[in-house]
């Protein structure tokens, strides 16, 4: 009986052990050295905590080899890996580790005295310091981490935006995982022989994906640092020097590299399989993709952090008007959607509904916050007859003639942009409550455009003001993107900001710039 990642990882090495398990830059690590090296972190932590199991450790480090042999360390020392990115804000790291009182941190020179990690009860690994030829593996130790583990166990920590100030910490178990790769097997036959393009942050869901895929499947991962993004000729170089065949991306890059036609330029004859997720495909720039790589399967993923990866898929398997919105498809084997209604009612087809979702796939909730996980994940209203939780998504969707589901936008104030989950009320609160910049203010999200509008009473704060103090507060991607100042914000019936109205004010000025 497979239990976690490493009994399928056990397998992957037997079968791989001189193969390219990692390749950054002109670096390789093979998967037998990944083992070896995980095996010995796995023993360092497993000594330092004094066997503690199910714990988080926090990893602070740059994508690199490192963060894998990090996580994997701690997955052999059986407690759970959360990495943090190291382009947060301190106040916010601090708000995170608050929440999670992890007992280690792993980190190196730069970021090592980036927190006074001692006072908050923690032991530090300074991976740099490390001379892993010289640490020895105790196989009674990790053996016994093994025994004692079971697939419910948790995996991993994803850290989401919380409307607090203080971001939601989700723990997902192995069981889901497993059972999203199994899921991705059987509908797109993996065979190991991929070779991904890591283009995504590691405190990504994503990320969690790629190293499943890793050590359960033994397919090879080029690592693309985050900053290829920004040269998308160079990220395309990379990708064909490396051969890449399989992509799992969000789309903003894909837009930026449609809008610049590069694909013309920079073939990619390798690339097979690209996913897309985090975020609305703009069908123009999709249809530039699927023209420029007729031979190449596309499809289009849904699902939030709550849920492990995607519930909902689209192969993309007919034309599309630039005009068409692409649907997010067809539930994913072994786990069932159901689209409720304000009444808690199936909606018919064509009727809007938020997406819930039952199966495996769900989050055990959120790490230390039991009051957010109740509301969060609840029975089901279809079941009277047993315990039966379904997590509500806040996304609004519909079903058309053919059953596929179709993604219309957000119940309330929380979005998904450039891939990451930001609820919008946290930079409201930032900004009102603890910079105390302007008397009220209201963040929406055009999705058109796929930017954050921020609203906000008029005062003598200048916009300049309110990015300069957000970007000590936030990392880049919460910043909004538009400033609107406004003699009063409109309210509607109840005396709350009126949203909708706001809203609708970007429909217009959106259509208007159009015309």
């Amino acid at each position: 009986m497979y239990k976690s990642v490493l009994d399928y990882f056990d397998n992957t090495v037997f079968e791989n052990e001189n193969k390219a398990a990692l390749i950054h830059h002109n670096t390789c690590c093979t998967f037998g050295e990944l083992k070896s090296n995980g095996q010995k972190m796995g023993t360092l932590l497993t000594q330092m905590m004094s066997g503690e199991r199910n714990k988080p450790v926090v990893v602070l480090l740059p994508k690199s080899i490192e963060v894998v042999v990090a996580d994997i360390g701690i997955m052999y020392s059986a407690n759970i890996f959360n990495n943090l990115d190291i382009k947060t804000p301190v106040n916010r790291l601090e708000n995170i580790i608050k929440q999670l009182n992890p007992k280690v941190v792993i980190t190196n020179s730069a970021y090592e005295n980036l927190i006074c990690w001692e006072n908050f009860h923690m032991q530090m690994i300074n991976i740099e310091t490390i001379d892993f030829t010289k640490l020895e593996i105790d196989s009674i130790l990790l053996n016994e981490n093994r025994r004692r583990l079971i697939d419910t166990d948790p995996f991993c920590i994803i850290n989401t935006s919380g409307s607090t100030g203080t971001p939601k910490s989700v723990v997902l178990n192995y069981r889901s995982f497993f059972d999203f790769i199994a899921w991705a097997t059987e509908t797109f036959d993996f065979t190991g022989d991929e070779i991904i393009g890591a283009l995504s942050p590691v405190v990504f869901d994503i990320y969690d994906f790629e190293i499943c895929m890793m050590m359960m499947k033994g397919t090879s991962i080029v690592i693309l640092d985050s900053s290829l993004a920004v040269f998308p000729a160079r990220l395309l170089t990379e990708l064909q020097e490396k051969k890449v065949n399989f992509l799992f991306w969000v789309p903003t890059i894909m837009v930026n590299i449609a809008n610049m036609d590069l694909l013309s330029r920079i073939p990619l004859p390798d690339l097979k399989l690209v996913w897309f997720a985090g975020e609305v495909f703009p069908t123009k720039q999709f249809n530039y993709w699927k023209n420029q790589l007729p031979s190449v399967t596309f499809a289009n993923l849904y699902g939030p952090i709550e849920i492990t990866l995607d519930c909902i898929f689209y192969i993309v398997d007919r034309e599309y008007e630039d005009s068409e919105s692409l649907p997010i498809g067809i539930p994913c084997n072994n786990t069932d959607i159901l689209l409720l209604t304000e009444e808690e009612k199936q909606c018919k087809p064509g009727e809007e509904g938020e997406i819930c979702v039952r199966g495996t796939s769900l989050a055990m909730g959120y790490y230390n916050n039991p009051e957010k996980t109740q509301n969060a994940f609840v029975q089901n209203p279809l079941n009277k007859a047993y315990p039966e939780l379904i997590y509500r998504t806040g996304d609004i969707a519909f079903i058309d003639e053919e059953g596929l589901y179709h993604f219309k936008g957000r119940k309330d104030s929380l979005v998904k942009h450039q891939g990451y989950r930001i609820e919008l009320t946290e930079i409201e609160h930032e900004i009102v409550n603890n910079l105390k910049l302007v008397p009220n203010c209201c963040a929406v999200y055009d999705h058109q455009k796929s930017q954050i509008v921020l609203y906000y009473e008029e005062c003598s704060t200048k916009e300049l003001d309110i990015r300069k103090a957000l970007g000590k507060s936030f990392p880049r991607y919460m910043i909004p993107n538009e400033y609107h100042s406004m003699e009063n914000l409109p309210q509607n019936t109840n005396g709350k900001i009126d949203r909708q109205k706001l809203l609708e004010n970007i429909q217009r000025r959106n259509k208007d710039e159009n015309r």
